[in-house]
């Protein structure tokens, strides 16, 4: 279910804020720039997500402001707090929760790991188990409490370290593909919690990394597009859309046959074109300057030899949207 945006994130009070932020990695045989020039201001409130492929600069601005990680230009903020003058007064102030960690000891009983988390943070003991238990029911993993953290599944596992970042009550919350590799009910239990966490203090504030489009569609009330360290374009998930909207998207399905893609881009008028492949069909999403180019692109395709299996115009999405403005599919782009 998508996220009602808080209200709150209209305030002026900024829980994030960077400046010109730069990371550059040095080796003896080259010099590889993982962040350029970032700007951002997060609002108090807000879920702001940052968008992008595999490998596009996402998680290296996330590991700067939790300090994981030195800037090599630039300033960044969290909670008021400079990320390298006053990293101790500001660690407690965060948390953060990665795809696919594995983070503690499997030998450990899920409530024993947790509670060794919150000794971390010096959180009372009586006060962490009552944090630690309310959460594990409302993740339904209060029945795998005593259960050994090497017997869980993947699922369990990452519901597990939602809860560890949660216990804590951060200011600020970064999630950094949260639900890459969970299942469809796993990953809507992760994100259900995400927003009723936000709803019941319209202060709290989350970052969250994803490559899944409808992901940060549904979630996020602001978003940054980032492509090889840099960000694209920002805005919220309607006003993205919004920039395609002059264009016709159709969707259009080719049985199996010869590549043509390149053959699509080159009509007059494609603004843009990607395709994946499904049930044995090539699937095309075409961005087109008006409803006439169709006729030409249906020429093109009849050219190359291939049938048409079916054909439908719809409106944008944000994955038409990141086409639009990087070039290519977020799939290409990984490539």
């Amino acid at each position: 279910m998508p996220r009602t945006p808080n209200p709150s994130s209209d305030t002026s009070r900024l829980a994030v804020e960077t400046r010109d932020l730069g990371r550059v990695y040095k080796t003896r045989n080259e010099t590889v720039t993982a962040l350029s020039s970032v700007d951002l201001k997060v609002r108090e409130g807000e879920l702001y997500g940052v968008l992008g492929p595999n490998g596009a600069g996402k998680t290296t601005p996330i590991k700067i402001l939790v300090t994981l990680l030195l800037p090599t230009s630039g300033t960044a903020k969290v909670d008021g707090l400079d990320v390298v003058k006053d990293y101790r007064r500001r660690r407690p102030r965060i948390s953060i929760v990665s795809g696919g960690e594995n983070a503690g000891y499997g030998i450990l009983r899920v409530r024993e790991q947790l509670w060794m988390f919150s000794q971390f943070y010096g959180i009372r003991s009586k006060v962490a188990y009552a944090r630690i238990d309310e959460l594990l029911e409302r993740l339904g993993l209060a029945d795998v409490a005593n259960r050994q953290i090497s017997g869980l599944s993947s699922g369990m596992r990452q519901k597990m370290n939602l809860v560890r970042g949660l216990m804590t009550d951060p200011r600020v919350l970064f999630l950094d593909e949260p639900t890459v590799a969970l299942d469809v009910g796993a990953a809507r239990d992760l994100r259900e919690e995400v927003s009723r966490w936000m709803e019941e203090d319209p202060t709290r504030t989350v970052i969250l990394t994803t490559h899944y489009m409808q992901e940060a569609d549904d979630l996020c009330d602001r978003i940054a597009i980032v492509n090889r360290g840099q960000i694209v374009i920002e805005g919220t998930p309607e006003g993205l859309k919004h920039e395609v909207q002059k264009d016709v998207v159709i969707d259009l399905q080719l049985e199996p046959g010869d590549p043509v893609l390149d053959r699509l881009r080159a009509v007059e008028g494609v603004g843009a074109a990607s395709v994946r492949e499904e049930d044995g069909m090539d699937r095309f999403s075409l961005l087109l300057v008006n409803d006439a180019v169709l006729t030409n692109v249906i020429s093109a395709v009849e050219r190359s030899g291939r049938r048409v299996a079916g054909l439908a115009k719809r409106q944008p999405t944000l994955e038409d949207a990141f086409v639009e403005l990087v070039g290519r599919s977020m799939t290409d782009e990984e490539a």
